[in-house]
């Protein structure tokens, strides 16, 4: 089954390499997506794919790379677009 949902990570998530981290983890699991910094110096993610991955990816979410301090991961559910698995760093 498809899901899809959106991510808001709040922490130490900018500048050390938090999107690119969230791209590889999503290419692992085959989601499809996006990654961006947000203006008040969140990141938000949305990933859509089987259950598993996703939430094998909401995991690693919540760890991020090396030089991040995750302090909080807020998850809404979306509803899924079937657009294909392809995930990128930038805008929606």
């Amino acid at each position: 089954m498809v899901v899809a949902r959106r991510f808001l990570i709040s922490g130490h998530v900018q500048g050390v390499g938090y999107r690119f981290f969230t791209q590889a983890a999503a290419a692992r699991e085959g989601l499809g997506g996006f990654v961006c910094n947000l203006e008040d110096g969140r990141v938000e993610v949305e990933a859509e794919g089987d259950q598993a991955g996703l939430d094998r990816f909401e995991r690693a979410l919540h760890q991020g790379p090396p030089w991040a301090r995750v302090e909080r991961v807020d998850v809404e559910d979306l509803m899924p677009t079937g657009r294909p698995p392809q995930f990128r760093i930038g805008i929606a």
